[in-house]
C-alpha cells in the first residue's frame, strides 16, 4: 500500500472486481475507448490478469481510494509490463470512475506511480492514450511524459500516442 497527500493506492483482492467491473463497464468511461465499455467476460479476465502480474512481479494496478472515504473505490490503475507491438514496456495505465474526473486524482496518482517506478530502478516509464483523450494527455504531460510516437494498436482507429518518461 502506498499514498498520495488525497488517495490510498493499495493490492487489489478478489473482493474487489464487483467495483472494477462497474467502472470497466460504465459508457462514460469508455468514451475514448474503441472497444466500448468491457463485456463481463472480458473484465473478469482483465482482472485476473491483474491478480495474476502482482503474484508474478510484486506489482501492478493498484485500487484507487480517497484517503476520506476509503471504502468507495474511485479507479483502479498503476504500472504492468505491456507489449508495444512487439516490445514489452513498463506501461502506466488507469480508469477513474467519471465521479472522480475533474478533481486532479489522475495527476496526482500518475506522479505518484512514476515517482515509485523511478525509486524502484526503472530508466523510463510508457504509457498508450487513443488521441481525442485530451485529459489524459494533459495529465500525462504534467506528470512530466512527452509523446515520443504513435501506434497502431486498434485496427481501423487512428494510431494511439505513445509517450513516455525517462529518469
Amino acid at each position: 500500500m502506498t499514498a498520495t497527500e488525497r488517495l490510498i493506492l493499495r493490492r487489489p483482492a478478489k473482493e474487489d472486481f464487483e467495483r472494477f467491473f462497474e467502472i470497466n463497464h460504465d459508457p462514460q468511461t469508455n468514451i475514448h475507448n474503441p472497444g466500448g465499455p468491457m463485456s463481463f467476460e472480458k473484465a473478469e479476465s482483465t482482472f485476473a490478469r491483474m491478480l495474476d502480474h502482482w503474484e508474478t512481479h510484486n506489482f501492478g494496478s493498484w485500487v484507487i481510494v480517497e484517503k476520506d472515504n476509503p471504502e468507495n473505490i474511485i479507479g483502479f490503475g498503476g504500472l504492468s509490463y505491456k507489449l508495444y507491438g512487439e516490445e514489452e514496456k513498463l506501461n502506466l495505465g488507469y480508469r477513474l470512475a467519471s465521479q472522480a474526473w475533474g478533481k486532479g486524482y489522475a495527476t496526482e496518482f500518475t506522479k505518484k506511480a512514476i515517482d515509485l517506478a523511478f525509486t524502484e530502478g526503472n530508466k523510463e516509464i510508457f504509457a498508450i492514450v487513443r488521441p481525442g483523450n485530451i485529459a489524459s494527455v494533459k495529465v500525462l504531460e504534467k506528470a512530466g511524459m512527452i509523446q515520443i510516437g504513435t501506434l497502431n494498436d486498434v485496427p481501423g482507429q487512428p494510431e494511439s500516442l505513445v509517450y513516455r518518461i525517462q529518469k
